[in-house]
């Protein structure tokens, strides 16, 4: 049997292979031109592409099966690895310095099956990590000192259009003082493992891709994530690209639901 291979060496060179191709497309004229249609449906443009073409060459020789944003599922190999090769494309497109790759290593179909964790912050250079049973990391100093407050001080919505926004932001006037959209719903919920807002949100449909490793962060260090749209257990959620649903995420289970049932009223 093949040794595992050392996932954080991988997803550190996969970081690699997307500055390089951020070198190659420095400009939103090149990174925005739409190339074709993801697996989701959305539009893929050449930024998307490009970074995830990268990143399966990194994969191809592992014996993973990749599940990513823009081809779907890929290999029949043993280890599932759930890619979002840019969380907050539309940041990268623009240039506004708010983007990630985000990399969940599992060793099955669910998020509960999720074992190692990678979001990397192209702005900042700041590293999230986090291992199952182990605990979750900024830049290798342990989370979980700092943890949300228990009054919601910033939520922060992610997945958002403007009409989303007028819609939804008064059913949460009550219980949120201050609002930040960011672009990233991987690296918001890295902020809330670490404390700096204290709860997320998405206004519209999130796959297994945005949120697959940024979960890990926020489940090792205890706080709360649920699935607003179905009434599948958040762990049981599969690592696909079909299944969507808003999700929220805050310091307790109490408040997560709080969240959930007032963007669903």
């Amino acid at each position: 049997m093949s040794a595992s291979p050392d996932w954080l060496a991988v997803c550190r060179g996969a970081v690699e292979d997307v500055r390089a191709v951020l070198a190659e497309l420095p400009t939103r004229a090149e990174r925005e031109p739409v190339v074709g249609m993801g697996f989701g449906g959305d539009e893929t443009t050449a930024v998307d592409r490009a970074a995830e073409d990268a990143i399966l060459a990194r994969f191809r020789d592992l014996d993973v099966t990749v599940v990513s944003e823009e081809v779907g599922r890929v290999g029949d190999g043993s280890t599932l690895v759930v890619v979002d090769p840019i969380d907050g494309s539309l940041n990268a497109k623009r240039g506004i310095p708010f983007f990630s790759l985000s990399i969940a290593v599992a060793e099955g179909e669910r998020m509960d099956d999720v074992r190692f964790a990678y979001v990397y912050d192209f702005g900042s250079g700041e590293e999230w990590t986090a291992r199952r049973g182990g605990g979750a990391w900024l830049d290798g100093e342990p989370l979980g000192a700092v943890r949300p407050k228990e009054r919601i001080e910033i939520l922060s919505f992610e997945a958002t259009l403007t009409s989303l926004v007028a819609r939804d932001a008064p059913k949460i006037a009550e219980l949120a003082y201050r609002l930040r959209i960011m672009g990233s719903l991987a690296l918001s919920l890295c902020h809330l493992a670490a404390g700096r807002v204290d709860a997320v949100c998405s206004l519209k449909g999130a796959r297994s891709v945005d949120i697959a490793a940024a979960q890990l962060l926020c489940r090792e260090v205890g706080l709360a994530i649920d699935l607003v749209d179905v009434e599948t257990p958040f762990g049981e959620a599969p690592l696909d690209l079909e299944g969507r649903s808003r999700v929220a995420a805050a310091g307790t289970s109490a408040l997560c639901r709080r969240i959930a049932d007032a963007l669903s009223a």
